[in-house]
């Protein structure tokens, strides 16, 4: 049996020509008129509970949450339980949960199996004792039998500080300073590397707060372009050479904009060639892809793998970053550590506690026997099939692709715009089209949750091994209520 979600790659020269061809289309979006009617007769009735606390919690908390996933049009819901496949809201509301927490959830939300496990420890340890938990060894073990590249693991607080760190190791380890990002890619938000992201090209006009001096040592190469990649590394090899080469390796944003095998392979040879650590930011694709993460289905070594949301099977406390001997030593903890070698910068109290050290650590058996990346990706290339029927059915120019269980649906083609510096009189146009552009991804999003679809900004779906095909039918059913209201804007 296939090991990995993907059962076939999507061929990624015909997508990328489909998503050319989007965002030079007029906007398709939910027309106004159904979005006026789905606000009045769905948000505005059947969701009082969600709008009275969230018009509270705007006047303690800036925007009234407090993470920028639950953003949503016209005003976010309040969520009080997750099952399985399921969510449901403050005012009794059910929804299929596209969502995944953003990615991590391959089993499906809250496992009955793992919450077991997890109150047991908390009936003993407690959640956290800032010391040595037997789980730790446990989760970093089963990791590192699961990637052969992780020879060692080491646990963070999450998918950003996992990014940080992996920086910092790949300046000790290759004493080189600069970092080459994928532009659009998106590795956390610290200061270096809030650089080139969502749109490839916005080099620091997407980093508000951060003084532009901080992006000395920061570039970006555009995605699937090996001939830019070689450029700006002899071009950093005249400067003092590059750290490292950090992707996202089914492409930016988790694939908006998918990568090619053959690029894949191409950067793994280039930072050889240049003496620069790859870097795979596997936050979204390990175990989801599979066991052995993006890197196994490819066939890369990366010396630095980043990890996020799931190694802590969807509880607190979800980073880490793993990689080859030779490079982690670099991050020897305690006061003296091992060898002459200097040490990354690196702490965090509540890293590796053993709450989030025994859900991960059973999460990932539960993955592995259940052959949950499997079940997953297969129900989503039932979805994806039954998308491509409703957009042909509606004669629409929507773009529907999976790499296993992450799945794009672009209605609009926001994130596929890039900025063109050497033609500085195009940057307004772009600008001004992609904010026209996440402003109807907004509406539609808000279209798909008032049937019951909560999706990641209306334009990602995750699925989970708790999708069964029995559910398949009345899924698609609620998206095309939606595709029936759908029209050309402005």
């Amino acid at each position: 049996m296939n090991q990995f979600a993907i059962t076939e790659y999507p061929d990624v020269e015909k997508v990328t020509r489909e998503l050319d061809e989007l965002i030079t289309k007029p906007i398709y979006s939910i027309k106004p008129e159904a979005l006026s009617t789905y606000i009045s007769e769905y948000f505005d009735i059947k969701c009082k509970m969600s709008k009275e606390i969230i018009q509270k919690a705007q006047e303690i908390i800036p925007g009234g949450v407090q993470h920028n996933l639950a953003f949503n049009h016209p005003f976010p819901l309040v969520f009080t339980k997750a099952e399985g496949a399921f969510l449901e809201d403050l005012d009794g509301n059910t929804y299929y949960d596209f969502l995944q927490a953003g990615g991590p959830t391959v089993l499906g939300s809250n496992p009955p199996e793992i919450r077991e496990k997890v109150i047991g420890l908390l009936n003993t340890c407690g959640p956290s004792t800032g010391l040595f938990h037997e789980y730790e060894y446990k989760l970093a073990k089963k990791i590192s039998d699961s990637m052969p590249a992780v020879e060692m693991f080491r646990m963070l607080g999450s998918g950003t500080e996992s990014c940080m760190a992996a920086i910092r190791v790949a300046r000790l380890a290759t004493k080189k300073k600069h970092v080459l990002k994928m532009g659009g890619a998106y590795h956390g938000w610290s200061d270096q590397l809030a650089y080139g992201i969502r749109v490839p090209g916005t080099k620091h006009t997407q980093a508000n707060g951060v003084p532009k001096h901080i992006f000395k040592w920061t570039g970006e190469f555009f995605p699937n372009d090996l001939k830019d990649l070689e450029k700006k590394l002899k071009r950093n090899q005249l400067r003092g050479g590059t750290a490292c080469v950090m992707i996202e390796p089914v492409g930016p944003e988790s694939g908006t904009r998918p990568l090619s095998r053959e690029f894949i392979k191409g950067v793994e040879k280039l930072c050889k060639q240049y003496g620069s650590l790859l870097v795979f930011d596997e936050v979204v694709t390990a175990f989801r892809i599979g066991m052995s993460g993006a890197q196994g289905y490819f066939g890369v070594s990366p010396d630095l793998t980043v990890f996020g949301k799931v190694v802590a099977g969807g509880y607190p406390s979800a980073g880490g970053l793993g990689g080859k001997k030779e490079v982690m030593k670099y991050l020897t903890a305690g006061i003296s550590g091992g060898g002459k070698h200097k040490k990354a910068l690196v702490g965090g109290t509540m890293a590796a506690n053993p709450l989030s050290c025994l859900a991960g650590y059973y999460t990932l058996c539960r993955i592995e026997e259940t052959q949950a990346t499997q079940k997953a990706g297969l129900f989503a290339d039932k979805l994806i099939a039954g998308l491509k029927e409703l957009i042909k059915k509606y004669d629409l120019p929507f773009v529907a692709y999976n790499q296993g269980s992450i799945c794009h649906l672009e209605t609009v083609g926001t994130m596929h715009f890039h900025i063109n510096w050497s033609k500085p009189w195009t940057i307004p146009k772009v600008l001004e089209e992609t904010s026209k552009r996440k402003k109807e991804m907004e509406h539609i999003g808000a279209a798909y949750m008032a049937e019951g679809l909560v999706t990641l900004a209306g334009s990602r779906l995750y699925t989970s091994a708790a999708y069964t095909d029995d559910m398949l039918e009345d899924v698609l059913k609620r998206f095309e209520n939606v595709f029936k209201h759908v029209g050309k804007i402005g």
